[in-house]
């Protein structure tokens, strides 16, 4: 070897060295491996992760630490996320920040939800795009990795009768403006992926048309729309009922009211907040039994005050409400709900529980069909060639306990407990 040769070879192995010294350590550890019981089979498998992706799902003869038998899913996909721990993304009051944003997810990830779109409720256009414009910036930030896909938007074109408008404030209540939820969306980074109005109210059916040619999706909620109105309004590009059996007046005619078109159309899906409080047991089973696993997703509807403390709060509008040690979040005088402060592991569970459903179906119902419906083929499932948004956790009397939770193939939550 001539003495140029050996020059040449000796700089390359130096510059080896130092590449590895200075290469990012994510990179360098890139691949990992989970044993865990597989969510629907029941059995032990062995999962890849490569570059944030699931590389190879491998059934084994058992796992090597059976002490810790865990079961591994998709995580979860919350469709409805209007705040947690403490951080709101409604309210103009709330100063939403990013360091807030950055909290509730990481808070979120506690639970298993890997992806959930923050939901903006009925509000005044400068309040809602000062917020999109916040939340827009979120959708890109690597330290997120990929959370939030876009936004929900519920209202603020919804019925204004008491009951049917639920909490939104009737003074922002309006109607379909195309011209402003253009202005939203452009704030939101044109990440709104789904609006929640009733279609019943003057101009919602060509509203309706325009957010289907534009690939948004459109849900009936908090809405008194007949059966007419309603399957007028799924053919013009309605996909599904927004918590199906809330949003509603209490008293309503038996036969002519609006669950029963939402029931009775078979291209209609449906949410359902099933931590317990929302909906009586007999009406989750019958809501799971007429639409089935392909088209019902589980959804927590959360407040900022999920994740927190039992107690009695203040709320942005000085209201007093109360958060029992059940999860319950309620005026106190008047035992009427305020919303919700469950975490969807909470309706997983439930939906178990009240329905008989599988393990699978709920996760089904939880994690795949919110990623089909808004057509983010990239998660959602324990499958090859998926995002590595993966759960593991324990079962036990329909109590779901997060251990660990991967986001893109990143360790983002250890249970140490």
């Amino acid at each position: 070897m001539s003495k140029n040769n050996r020059f040449f070879i000796s700089c390359l192995q130096k510059l080896s060295f130092i590449s590895i010294l200075f290469f990012p350590v994510s990179v360098l550890f890139s691949q990992q491996t989970i044993e865990a019981i597989h969510f629907a089979t029941g059995k032990p498998v062995q999962v890849k992760i490569e570059n944030g992706e699931i590389a190879s799902v491998m059934e084994i003869q058992k796992l090597k630490n059976a002490d810790k038998a865990f079961f591994i899913a998709p995580g979860f996909f919350d469709n409805q996320v209007n705040g947690f721990a403490g951080v709101s993304f409604a309210f103009g009051e709330s100063d939403l920040t990013p360091e807030g944003i950055e909290k509730a997810t990481r808070e979120l990830w506690k639970f298993g939800v890997t992806t959930y779109l923050p939901t903006l409720t009925t509000n005044s256009r400068e309040v809602l795009e000062k917020n999109f414009s916040l939340l827009a910036k979120a959708v890109n930030d690597p330290q997120l990795l990929g959370s939030i896909p876009g936004f929900h938007l519920e209202g603020p074109y919804i019925n204004p009768a008491d009951g049917f408008r639920g909490a939104h404030p009737k003074q922002f209540v309006r109607l379909p403006d195309w011209d402003e939820f253009q202005a939203l969306n452009k704030a939101a980074g044109g990440k709104i992926l789904q609006v929640t109005l009733a279609p019943e109210v003057e101009g919602a059916q060509e509203f309706i048309k325009k957010c289907r040619e534009n690939s948004v999706i459109v849900a009936a909620g908090h809405h008194n729309a007949n059966r007419e109105q309603l399957d007028e309004a799924v053919q013009n590009g309605v996909r599904i009922a927004t918590h199906l059996g809330n949003g509603c007046a209490n008293l309503i005619n038996r036969h002519n009211n609006p669950l029963w078109p939402q029931l009775s159309n078979d291209s209609l899906w449906i949410s359902i907040i099933c931590d317990g409080f929302h909906l009586l047991p007999e009406e989750i089973r019958v809501f799971y039994k007429t639409k089935g696993v392909a088209k019902t997703i589980i959804t927590s509807d959360v407040t900022s005050y999920a994740a927190l403390p039992p107690g009695v709060y203040k709320t942005q509008t000085g209201e007093t409400i109360e958060l029992t040690k059940e999860g319950k979040l309620h005026y106190p005088e008047q035992q009427v709900l305020y919303g919700s402060a469950s975490p969807i592991t909470k309706g997983v569970g439930n939906m178990m529980k009240v329905t008989g459903c599988s393990l699978a179906d709920a996760i089904q119902m939880a994690s795949t069909n919110p990623a089909k419906l808004y057509n983010l083929n990239d998660r959602g499932a324990l499958e090859v060639g998926k995002r590595a948004d993966l759960i593991l956790f324990t079962l036990d009397d329909f109590v779901i306990d997060i251990q660990k939770t991967f986001v893109n193939g990143e360790l983002v939550y250890q249970n140490n407990k």
